[in-house]
């Protein structure tokens, strides 16, 4: 008993240390005062003036925009990247290629910013052509959600049965259908993780995008960024709160959708047992007692005809 209490009680400092901070920042994004910290009275006026602020609305489009890009490329790359480690063995440079692949899972961020940014410098030194903008920010959060991507997409290849590719290709199917309709379907779960990881990533990155944004060009974690470093704006919690609004959201409707599947794969599997239940039990012999019954019946008949 004594057990289960501290168990209990651990669990809840646990979360009370990871969700203490956001219940706080909600709760004083509703403070009327111009001081984060001193609540004064219940206020929506923050929320009022987060409407009215251009650059933070245009940091979020741009975070989501770059966003969803950068978790595009990323799956397509990284499921051709992960393709080519888990499927094929053996090949020139395959280690190098493999070390390569993970480098930027291991290596500082601030290394990848700045060794992106001067490799930028230095085409536009060449070329004349270049600067920093979306595209820059996104080639730098490209680099480091293909790693992720590649990981979680190798991890679901080397699980699928390979001989279902082997078979289509037996039968006729070249490579490219064998990947369209056999493989692809089947890794379709890691994808969606591997799009939404790369998003999140990507979404909420403050130190590639602070190298590599441009001034007409600012994600809206570096606004934030760059605000804090002269004084929290209570507009800023507002924001935060709204993205802490729809996050949840999203993850409550995620639950619910799972949980629905869920129930529906449990259905169909009691529906499924009770017909192989039914179909195994031996059926009544309805047919033979009826059989037996009309046998003495026709007997009967036939001693009348030869009488």
């Amino acid at each position: 008993m004594m057990t289960k209490y501290l168990t209990r009680g651990w669990m809840g400092l646990v979360y009370l240390f990871l969700y203490l901070p956001i219940v706080s920042l909600v709760v004083f994004s509703f403070n009327e005062s111009t001081l984060v910290t001193v609540w004064s009275q219940f206020s929506i006026k923050w929320y009022q003036s987060l409407l009215h602020d251009q650059e933070l609305i245009d940091g979020l489009l741009l975070s989501l925009k770059v966003a969803f890009l950068c978790a595009l490329l990323s799956v397509v790359l990284g499921t051709m990247a992960a393709m080519v480690v888990v499927r094929y063995k053996r090949f020139r440079g395959r280690m190098l290629f493999e070390s390569m692949l993970n480098m930027p899972l291991v290596m500082p961020e601030v290394i990848v910013a700045l060794s992106v940014m001067l490799l930028l410098v230095m085409v536009q030194d060449l070329t004349g052509f270049g600067g920093r903008d979306m595209k820059t920010i996104l080639l730098g959060h490209t680099q480091l959600g293909m790693a992720y991507a590649a990981v979680v997409v190798a991890s679901r290849l080397r699980e699928l049965n390979i001989s279902l590719e082997e078979a289509a290709q037996d039968l006729g199917a070249r490579p490219l259908a064998v990947f369209w309709h056999i493989t692809l379907p089947l890794i379709v779960p890691s994808l969606v993780s591997a799009f939404l990881l790369t998003f999140t990533l990507s979404f909420d990155d403050v130190v590639i995008s602070a190298f590599l944004a441009g001034p007409g060009a600012t994600t809206m974690p570096v606004v934030i960024f760059s605000r804090a470093k002269f004084g929290l704006n209570p507009t800023v919690n507002a924001a935060a709160a709204a993205t802490v609004f729809v996050v949840t959201a999203c993850v409550v409707l995620s639950a619910l959708y799972e949980a629905r599947l869920r129930r529906q794969r449990q259905r169909e599997a009691r529906i499924r047992d009770a017909a192989t239940g039914a179909a195994a039990k031996p059926s009544r012999p309805t047919a033979a007692v009826g059989v037996g019954a009309a046998r003495p019946a026709q007997e009967q008949q036939l001693i009348k005809e030869t009488t």
